[in-house]
C-alpha cells in the first residue's frame, strides 16, 4: 500500500512538472499600432482641451440660458469629424452643501440634463455616458459663494 501511494505521488509530481514547462507568450506592438495610439491620444487631448464645462445654479439641474452656448459648442465639437467615433463622458459635480446622497443624485440629474441637451443637438445618445461625482471632486475649496459656483458644474470628456 505504501508503494502505491509513493508511486502515485511520484507520478503526479512528474506529470505536474511536465505541464509547467510552457514558455509564456508575449505580444508586441508594431510601429503602426504605436503611431495610431499616439495619434489617437493626441486627437483626444486636442478635443478635450476645446470642450467647456457648464455651470449650474445652487440646488438646480436645469441648463441656464447663459450656458446654452457652451452646450452648442460642445455638441459641434462632438459632431465633428475627429470626434464622431469617440465616446463622451458627462460628469455631474456639486458644491459641498447637502448630504452625500443628495449631491450624488443631483450630480446624476445635472449630467442627464447635459446628455439630453447634447442629444437634442444631434450627438448620438449611444456615445454618451453619465456619471456623478457628487461633491467629491471640487475645483475650489475656499468657503465662498464664488468658489461654490465653480463646483456646481458638468465636465465633458471624450474617450476612445
Amino acid at each position: 500500500m505504501k508503494k502505491l501511494v509513493f508511486l502515485s505521488t511520484v507520478f503526479a509530481a512528474i506529470f505536474m512538472a511536465g505541464c509547467s514547462s510552457k514558455a509564456p507568450t508575449t505580444t508586441t506592438t508594431t510601429n503602426n499600432e504605436d503611431m495610431y495610439s499616439k495619434d489617437m491620444a493626441s486627437i483626444i487631448n486636442g478635443i478635450n482641451s476645446r470642450v467647456q464645462n457648464i455651470y449650474f445654479d445652487f440646488d438646480k439641474f436645469n441648463i441656464r440660458a447663459d450656458q446654452q452656448g457652451a452646450i452648442n459648442r460642445n455638441a459641434a465639437i462632438f459632431n465633428s469629424g475627429d470626434a464622431m467615433d469617440l465616446r463622451i463622458l458627462v460628469e455631474g459635480n456639486c458644491d459641498e452643501w447637502g448630504s452625500d446622497e443628495y449631491n450624488y443624485a443631483l450630480g446624476v440629474k445635472r449630467a442627464k440634463t447635459a446628455k439630453d441637451a447634447l442629444v437634442a443637438q444631434g450627438v448620438s445618445e449611444n456615445r454618451i455616458e453619465i456619471a456623478s461625482n457628487g461633491e467629491s471632486k471640487p475645483v475650489c475649496t475656499e468657503r465662498s459663494k464664488a468658489c461654490d459656483a465653480q463646483n456646481r458644474r458638468d465636465e465633458f470628456r471624450v474617450m476612445q
